[in-house]
């Protein structure tokens, strides 16, 4: 996969900032997973258990559950599809592989552009699936800002994940 570099530095619409960022972000975990094998994929180095394809669904249904069945008040199939409730911890079932994962994921950030593009970033999640009617929803600013965050903070776990794994050295 070829990276996607940053928005461009001319842009000044904060809501196109953040979508390009997003974009960004989703390329950049996808392109540090790109090359490992199955094995891999699948294997944690880190005391907490997770795996690197495991953290990639976990940031496709995390994005999902923001968006799409927060800020849009959607209903979703499967909100939680990327935890086993039971062990409480991320999960991704057997028959998924990096291919399918990373094609949800660009799936998502489709929808993420359909639903948050052009909006008003003030305007607030209704109350719906995501967010009971006594709850303050959050403005869109705060989740598109949150979504990112995690894209990032999650691309430097990749980082080190991928170090353990086979010595390759993020940005």
């Amino acid at each position: 996969m070829q990276p996607l570099g940053e928005p461009d530095e001319a842009i000044t619409d904060p809501g196109e900032l953040l979508l390009g960022y997003l974009d960004y972000y989703r390329a950049t975990v996808v392109r540090k997973l790109t090359g490992l094998d199955d094995e891999a994929l699948r294997t944690s180095r880190l005391p907490s258990g997770w795996a690197p394809l495991e953290l990639l669904q976990h940031l496709a249904f995390m994005e999902r559950r923001w968006v799409e069945w927060g800020f849009a008040g959607q209903d979703v199939p499967d909100p939680w599809g990327d935890t086993d409730l039971e062990a409480d911890r991320w999960a991704v079932s057997s028959d998924e592989s990096l291919e399918t994962v990373s094609t949800r994921l660009r799936s998502i950030g489709d929808r993420t552009r359909e639903i948050a593009g052009g909006v008003d970033l003030t305007r607030r999640a209704p109350a719906g699936p995501r967010f009971e009617p006594d709850e303050d929803p959050p403005a869109l600013a705060w989740i598109l800002l949150h979504v990112l965050q995690e894209y990032a903070r999650h691309a430097g776990h990749l980082d080190v994940a991928r170090e353990l794994l086979d010595g390759t050295v993020g940005e």
